[in-house]
């Protein structure tokens, strides 16, 4: 099948969507009964953590950690928001600096200015598109960021965006109260879908999308750990308490240069598999052996390949046993602990 697909359904109880593009899956989301990233808290502070510059809140979902606390006193209420999931035993990743996100518009409390997504190129629609910001909001020193799906929106979808995240980020910020409370939800699957992904997508939302597309294999095939490459090389993509460990392997190709093709193909695959794993933080390449020479052509494809991801990575470098080093935030709760 050509072209893109976008699956709305729910898997063991739980909210899913999954992107096909040309017939692959090619990213997947599943909830869980976490607090979602997105998710605003009236939090009150707890007590700060020497040495790291940070401070414990306290919200009705458990302990939340946020980091650089000037001028926050244990016992003063603040807004903060979810940025990703905790690990196992540790608070809430959170943040002061509050994201009114939706399918096109961003409003920023903090951050005033109106700006365009500099992926819109054309002059003439990022004039137009300033234009209708500048209509839109008010000049109450909150900013805003259009979104690249702008660039081929209707004009009123665009104003009606931009009011409804400029009356929800008032309403957020102008709350008086003090006591600890979750103030909204972070988007779900099915909304983070019509939020984040193509919009000239097709979409199958009846039930049975998944079974209809084969999504469920996919899942299934996505719950082990080892992942098929081109030519008969393969990776094992296993995450431990500490860290997340790719293997990769040449297969039974015994080429010279059998190395440098498993390498590069491994590096083109990996953002996909983390994402349909729901795999983040500290992650460590054991890469089948090739020449050094040959390293800075698998960095320009591992480059190029989490340049398209739409989660934070970055890529560390190399360590003196020659393995590769990526951290990637944690945006996702681990699939195997999903489904």
């Amino acid at each position: 099948m050509k072209g893109r697909l976008i699956a709305l359904d729910h898997v063991n109880g739980l909210e899913a969507a999954a992107l096909i593009e040309d017939g692959r899956v090619n990213d997947l989301l599943v909830d869980c009964d976490h607090p979602r990233p997105g998710s605003i808290y009236r939090a009150i502070a707890d007590r700060p953590v020497k040495g790291q510059g940070g401070m414990f809140l306290r919200t009705p979902d458990g302990p939340a950690f946020l980091r650089k606390i000037k001028g926050l006193s244990p016992g003063q209420t603040i807004l903060v928001q979810v940025t990703g999931f905790a690990e196992p035993g540790k608070a809430i990743p959170v943040t002061s600096k509050l994201l009114f996100k939706s399918r096109y518009a961003i409003v920023t409390p903090d951050a005033p200015g109106l700006n365009i997504s500099r992926s819109i190129r054309d002059e003439d629609i990022r004039d137009h598109l300033l234009e209708i910001a500048h209509e839109s909001m008010d000049q109450d020193g909150m900013g805003l960021i259009l979104r690249s799906s702008c660039a081929t929106a209707q004009d009123d979808e665009i104003a009606e965006d931009i009011q409804a995240m400029a009356d929800l980020a008032h309403a957020i910020v102008e709350d008086e109260d003090k006591d600890a409370a979750k103030l909204t939800e972070g988007d779900g699957p099915h909304i983070l879908a019509w939020r984040e992904w193509p919009v000239d997508a097709a979409l199958d939302s009846g039930e049975g999308s998944f079974e209809r597309h084969d999504i469920i294999d996919i899942i299934e095939q996505s719950r082990a750990d080892h992942v098929a490459l081109s030519g008969g090389a393969g990776m094992f993509v296993e995450p431990t308490r500490a860290l997340v460990a790719v293997d990769i392997n040449t297969g039974g190709d015994t080429s010279p240069a059998a190395g440098l093709k498993a390498n590069l193909a491994a590096a083109r695959d990996l953002p996909r598999q983390l994402r349909l794993r729901g795999l983040g933080g500290q992650i460590t390449l054991d890469l089948a052996p090739m020449a050094k020479k040959d390293r800075r052509q698998f960095e320009t494809a591992l480059r190029a390949a989490f340049r398209a991801d739409t989660i934070e990575t970055a890529l560390v470098g190399w360590t003196p046993l020659g393995h590769y080093e990526l951290q990637r935030k944690r945006d996702r709760m681990p699939l195997k602990a999903l489904v």
